[in-house]
């Protein structure tokens, strides 16, 4: 020891009388990160960011808080102060709030599921529940080396890169009562079941999540293709000479190992679903019957329709307060594994190791 610490010290004193550079170098690969070069480095890159986040999300939200005191209809600085008039005004009219507008007395199951804030909320289940499990299966079967697999995953992915308005009017005119849609089911002998898929109330909300599942499953298929790249072979053959059968290798390797890439996808289902506004608005303008309405369309109907633009704020600010809550509580329970530091990582499966050898 005392020949490696007397070889150091004379490494050190070589160095700095020849001038070497190395001490340098370390110092610029994060030896100090509390340096103030460091701190003026982070602060140039991330305070243009931080700027366009305050012009553009910030003061925004903020405006619409003040906005959504008063009854304004968007002519003139609003001087009406009404304080929360709006905020209960909203959260007690039904079309807005649905289940949670004060009609207990008589419940129905069709009074429980209208109103904006229940159509977004079964558009978020629906959405995780359909296009997980099947995204989940195209993505393995085109991870397989197939015949046109190229070609496959370009014809997927195409729904994802059209324009919502695009795609809305395809489909708008595709769905009328007499168009193609009804017309492939009289060709095939199901003329029986053709619906007025978008002009019914009782299942226009499903019709909409079938465009809406046609749209965007493309994006969790490719989300779980790139994930599934990053599984090792190794696992697949060790699992093999075990004796696996596929299912036990797909529910035992590959779910685990995706499981960071299914919960990122997850966290953008919901958020999207939350904020829905295109696709929907184009379909149906929320109709018929207001039983495809969403908070979005009821904001933008109220405040650029109706000139009631002081409750469309208080509308935009619950709005704003259900998905920030269920994003910061989706980050906290469920992205947290994935946010834990690699240090943590390490010490569990140290405390594991220890704990299986004891």
């Amino acid at each position: 020891m005392s020949d490696l610490h007397t070889l150091s010290r004379r490494r050190t004193e070589v160095r700095r009388r020849d001038g070497d550079p190395a001490p340098q170098r370390r110092r610029r690969d994060g030896s100090r990160p509390n340096s103030w070069r460091t701190r003026a480095e982070i602060a140039f890159f991330v305070t243009p960011a931080l700027v366009l986040f305050a012009m553009f999300v910030v003061v925004p939200v903020i405006q619409a808080a003040r906005y959504s005191v008063y009854s304004w209809n968007g002519l003139g600085p609003p001087t009406d102060f009404v304080g929360l008039d709006n905020y209960r005004r909203a959260l007690t009219t039904p079309t807005f709030t649905g289940a949670f507008s004060g009609n207990i007395a008589d419940p129905s199951l069709s009074d429980f599921f209208s109103g904006a804030i229940m159509h977004n909320l079964v558009i978020v289940v629906l959405s995780i529940v359909i296009q997980l499990p099947l995204g989940l299966a195209i993505a393995l079967l085109l991870n397989r080396k197939i015949w046109g697999r190229t070609l496959l995953r370009v014809v997927i992915f195409m729904p994802y890169v059209l324009a919502e308005v695009v795609a809305g009017v395809i489909w708008a005119m595709l769905l009328q009562p007499r168009g193609p849609f009804t017309a492939m089911f009289e060709a095939v002998g199901l003329g029986d079941y053709a619906q007025l898929w978008l002009a019914d109330p009782d299942i226009a909300l499903f019709t909409v999540m079938g465009v809406i599942t046609w749209k965007y499953l493309g994006l969790a298929i490719i989300l779980f293709l790139a994930g599934l790249q990053g599984v090792p072979e190794d696992l697949y053959e060790a699992a093999q000479l075990d004796g696996a059968n596929w299912w036990q290798v797909q529910w035992r390797i590959t779910v685990p190992l995706l499981g960071p890439t299914i919960r990122t996808w997850g966290f953008l289902s919901i958020i999207g679903s939350l904020q829905l506004f295109d696709m929907v608005y184009i379909l149906t303008g929320g109709g018929p019957l207001d039983s495809t309405i969403t908070m979005a369309i009821y904001m933008i109907d109220n405040g650029a329709n109706r000139s009631l633009y002081g409750y469309a704020s208080a509308v935009a600010v619950i709005l704003f307060v259900i998905s920030f809550t269920i994003a910061v509580l989706y980050q906290t329970l469920v992205l947290k594994r994935d946010n834990a530091d690699d240090t943590v990582v390490r010490t569990r499966k140290q405390r594991r190791a220890e704990e299986a050898a004891r």
